[in-house]
């Protein structure tokens, strides 16, 4: 399937929408908290092994992209999109089937791994086309589309909370719930497929600077250098802070506030959960279109100390504020959120436009990790504190702290950050090749 090319005239305006029908279908799985309980009372399972879906789903996003990168670049965003769209409706469909028969383990292969790769595909299928549509304005660009991936939980947890109420939440409601998301989202993601072009030269599309000023760095020395790594262990950290909340947002709030004298009710926690969704989509636009103003160091110093803070203070109120509670997490998965989005345009800045899809797709192995780390620290910390006899706000305190040590270590990496050196960047394309990477990169920009 080749790249679908802009005919003359097409609106560059066109691409996100495109890349958004995507990424609001993959973002799904940030409401995946809303199924853990209703499955753990079904299947008889606890707090850690429903997370197992949603832990899987995330390292599938990073291995994907890692692996498939490359693909994505050569084949284009329309063989991105497809592919997505196969794979995350077939690990629904495959999910439903484990809830009707009651078998956990397909729930995990579906939801998880079938559906984990249409999640890494699909995220990183428009990155290196918005970019090149909008070179002057990056972190805008792709805070446009992957705003969308943060806000998919804000139409699915309430969308999947009243599935649940209308079909039932023993098995037989959740297999038909999961049935329906994935026959949904299989329409909702081929518009995309439809709509997605690509630019018809690497000219400059916008005003600004054109896509080859700057470095140029291909995927394969990218990875060879510090640059890399210290952006892969901002990610990992900034996500592992957020991701652990995310995951078992509706659980945790009822917990948080147990004993208290306004108990958070089901349908509120599941509003909770679409507060986090929103807050982490206006993250994704506004904070990565504010990095375009005050760097991408800067922004990053933002999220990971002020991210610090806003977990200290929950840890120190407990459950004495649930105001409180709300602000900080809303501001701490603005920060999770906008980390996403910035980091193409980072990535961008270090290491230019050629390849940066392949860049991205390696460094979101950092989810991955991740997105084991934090629903693991979150959940066995918080069983084991149940065991002790503990409840409430104290099944989470730990885990807290940790958070703000994982933010702390982030931000040291994000201050090691310096401009890639030269004998990493490959020559210009636009001058005589003087090696066979050189004319490798003049033969794919010019296909």
């Amino acid at each position: 399937m080749s790249p679908p090319v802009a005919p003359p005239g097409w609106s560059r305006w066109l691409v996100p929408p495109a890349a958004l029908s995507v990424h609001l279908s993959i973002g799904q799985a940030y409401a995946w908290s809303v199924f853990k309980p209703p499955l753990e009372s079904a299947l008889g399972l606890s707090g850690t092994q429903s997370a197992l879906p949603f832990q899987l789903g995330i390292v599938m996003l990073g291995l994907s992209a890692a692996f498939g990168g490359t693909l994505v670049e050569r084949n284009g965003p329309r063989w991105a999109m497809t592919a997505a769209l196969i794979c995350f409706s077939s690990g629904f469909l495959l999910s439903a089937l484990g809830a009707a028969t009651e078998q956990y383990w397909l729930i995990v292969f579906g939801y998880g791994f079938v559906g984990g790769i249409g999640l890494g595909i699909g995220y990183i299928s428009p990155v290196s086309t918005l970019i090149k549509w909008f070179p002057d304005r990056p972190g805008m660009a792709t805070g446009i589309a992957i705003m969308g991936f943060g806000g998919g939980a804000l139409i699915a947890s309430p969308w999947s909370a009243q599935m649940l109420e209308s079909f039932g939440s023993d098995s037989s409601g959740i297999a038909m719930a999961f049935l329906v998301h994935g026959l949904t989202y299989s329409v909702f993601m081929l518009l995309g497929v439809l709509l997605v072009r690509v630019p018809r030269s690497e000219k400059p599309v916008g005003d600004g600077p054109g896509v080859f000023d700057g470095p140029q760095v291909s995927a394969r020395n990218a990875v060879r250098t510090p640059q890399f790594w210290c952006l892969w262990v901002v990610l990992c950290m900034n996500v592992t802070a957020g991701i652990g909340i995310l995951e078992k947002a509706a659980p945790m709030i009822t917990d948080f506030f147990a004993n208290t004298s306004t108990p958070v009710s089901v349908s509120a926690a599941a509003g909770f959960v679409a507060l986090l969704s929103a807050a982490n989509m206006a993250g994704r636009i506004g904070w990565s279109s504010t990095s375009d103003l005050i760097g991408r160091k800067n922004i990053y110093r933002l999220y990971l100390g002020v991210g610090a803070l806003m977990y200290g203070l929950i840890a120190l109120a407990g459950d004495s504020s649930k105001p409180l509670f709300i602000l900080c997490a809303l501001v701490i998965l603005s920060f999770y959120g906008g980390g996403f989005a910035t980091v193409p345009a980072y990535l961008k800045d270090l290491f230019g436009t050629y390849q940066v899809g392949a860049i991205h797709g390696r460094l979101l192995t950092a989810w991955s990790t991740a997105g084991v780390l934090g629903p693991l620290i979150v959940n066995w910390i918080a069983d084991r504190q149940e065991e002790a006899g503990k409840d409430g706000s104290s099944l989470y305190t730990m885990s807290l702290f940790i958070m703000i040590g994982l933010l702390a270590v982030g931000f040291v990496a994000n201050e090691l950050v310096r401009p890639v050196h030269p004998r990493h960047h490959v020559p210009s394309p636009t001058s005589a090749p003087a090696s066979k990477e050189a004319a490798d990169v003049q033969r794919q920009q010019s296909a």
